[in-house]
């Protein structure tokens, strides 16, 4: 899957154009195009073999040229060529959350910084201070950006995990050797971030799968290679580990490299208390095999219910699953709409009409275009005049829908002290509005909190987006007391979102459990800015899952006119 680094060098042409100077529309161009990439939940090469990357937002014919030297080259010369105009190492320090173009190009000019090695032995050595427009909270956002820069590159999103392991598990699945594959490990457990992923394979002739697993494309490495496992390190430096096992073995190894590591110790436990022993072969009395082709009779075996590899964290689910009280956790099929969704109305790649018509082929019987508000002018915010246009292509486009409908919506912007972009007489005429952070993020915890509250108490605010405002590998989570939030959403009748876009899943599934403890009730969202993001409604459902969510706790679960009372009352 070249998704990724194509998506990465592209994002590096933007930073450099951005620090040369450039037009802005150029690094946009760019930056959009990246997002776009990151976004498509098939491989760049197969639309460039079906001749289709036109068809993906914001790729015209220079970045489609360019994606098909990567892919016929592995380089991109006029990148090469770029990089070349600007001190080594700048890119490096570039990737560091707060740290922009001028800032960059200051540190190289008066201390000569080109690492981020460089830059910590500077900041340690004091060598920042006095330098003009940098003080000692500039140097504290450094730190942290750093700290939040390696946590990125220690782990990969979840999104990025799957269509990594995609480019191993499909070759694989489709040699006539394999009986039957799963990933394992945190990826199969659905967790935001993965550190590596674990592959296991069912098959009589192990040597075969090893010799194709080590030789497909994407490995870089081979860092070891035996009869039944192997692993590699991938061009983007991920660890791939593959094991065969016996089919009577294959239920008991899924359920060890599954994880977590406290739940398995939870299950040997008990499995000592009935005298049996469980390992990664399967369940045993004394030396006698008992168990071991499915998770489900193991877990029958230990008496329990099936417990959701989602929710195999030892936090209370295996007593209610020994209670037979597990939730019944929400599926994609629960959800009827998408109510967090961008047109080129403000900073969106498709139009209304195109983003229906999917939405409509995922089985979808509504859609919220939510563009942006008036102050949010970089992202396209709408005027008054705007929304009234809008209005009305949404309400002709409803007349030719059938068994669908499109809502008509908005993602106003909370300011600095908690006030709401439109007026009331314009928030009123919405079928669903949502409000978020975009601006401030550094305010007090006091202020962000009291930004929010004063949001959900406004009644013609139904869903606070993305409400800690965390950027994986970009910015951590803003301090708020999400605690109070929580309480005042449920008073005010207010829903918080799960946003679904690959780098963001926020509110999280420790916050997602937390939000149905105290009866307040969650939407989930794509955020997305095209077509080809839509189906990454998935990656939402996952956290949802995590946090222990039924279908009655997400209100897009709703039929359209159910959903319209609930979010109004």
């Amino acid at each position: 899957m070249r998704n990724l680094e194509i998506a990465s060098i592209f994002r590096e042409i933007a930073t450099i154009l951005d620090i040369k100077g450039e037009n802005v529309f150029k690094i946009r161009a760019y930056e959009r195009g990246a997002q776009n990439i990151e976004g498509l939940s098939e491989s760049i090469e197969k639309y460039a073999s079906e001749e289709r990357l036109r068809e993906i937002p914001g790729i015209g014919h220079d970045l489609s040229e360019k994606i098909k030297e990567y892919l016929a080259t592995g380089r991109i010369k006029s990148y090469e060529e770029l990089k070349k105009s600007i001190p080594e190492g700048l890119l490096d320090i570039l990737n560091i959350p707060s740290v922009g173009p001028k800032t960059a190009k200051l540190l190289y000019e008066k201390l000569k910084i080109k690492s981020i090695e460089d830059l910590e032995a500077a900041i340690r050595k004091n060598k920042l201070a006095g330098i003009f427009g940098i003080k000692d909270k500039t140097v504290e956002n450094i730190l942290k950006g750093i700290d939040v820069l390696k946590r990125g590159r220690e782990r990969m999103t979840l999104a990025q995990a799957m269509l990594i392991a995609d480019e191993f598990v499909k070759p694989l699945g489709g040699l006539s050797e394999v009986k039957k594959i799963s990933v394992a490990g945190s990826l199969r457990r659905q967790k935001e971030t993965v550190g590596d992923i674990d592959i296991l394979v069912i098959s009589d002739k192990p040597k075969k799968i090893m010799d194709t697993f080590v030789k497909l494309p994407l490995v870089k490495d081979i860092l070891a290679e035996g009869d039944t496992k192997a692993s590699v390190r991938t061009k983007n430096d991920i660890q791939i580990d593959c094991r065969v096992v016996e089919q009577k073995s294959y239920g008991a190894a899924l359920l060890y490299f599954t994880g977590s590591k406290n739940f398995n110790i939870k299950l040997r436990q008990m499995a000592i208390k009935r005298g049996l022993k469980i390992n990664e072969y399967g369940v045993f009395e004394n030396e006698k095999f008992i168990c071991g082709k499915t998770e489900e009779e193991i877990f029958k075996q230990l008496g329990l219910s099936y417990i959701e590899p989602e929710l195999r964290e030892d936090s209370g689910e295996i007593e209610l699953a020994e209670a037979g009280k597990l939730p019944h956790l929400i599926s994609l099929n629960d959800i009827r709409g998408d109510l967090h969704t961008h047109s080129t109305w403000s900073d969106g790649e498709s139009s209304i009409a195109e983003m229906a018509e999917t939405a409509k082929t995922l089985g979808y019987s509504y859609i919220a275009i939510t563009d942006h508000s008036e102050s949010l002018k970089i992202a396209g915010g709408l005027t008054i005049a705007d929304l009234k246009k809008k209005k009305r292509e949404i309400e002709k486009l409803n007349t030719s829908l059938k068994n669908f409908r499109v809502l008509y919506g908005t993602e106003v912007d909370i300011d600095s002290k908690g006030n709401i972009d439109y007026k009331d007489a314009v928030l009123k005429e919405f079928d669903i509005v949502i409000a978020a952070i975009h601006t401030g993020f550094k305010q007090s915890r006091e202020q962000l909190t009291k930004r929010i509250i004063k949001a959900c108490q406004n009644k013609y605010v139904h869903i606070i987006a993305h409400p800690t405002g965390k950027l994986w590998g970009e910015r951590d989570a803003y301090d708020i007391d999400l605690e109070e939030i929580l309480k005042v959403a449920h008073d005010t009748n207010t829903a918080m979102e799960i946003n679904a876009f690959p780098n963001r899943l926020d509110l999280n599934d420790h916050h997602c459990r937390r939000a149905k403890e105290l009866g307040v009730k969650l939407s989930i969202g794509t955020d997305s800015h095209s077509i080809t993001h839509l189906e990454g409604m998935k990656l939402g459902i996952s956290v949802a899952r995590r946090g222990w969510l039924a279908p009655s706790d997400v209100i897009n679960t709703l039929p359209v006119e159910e959903l319209l009372k609930t979010i109004k009352k």
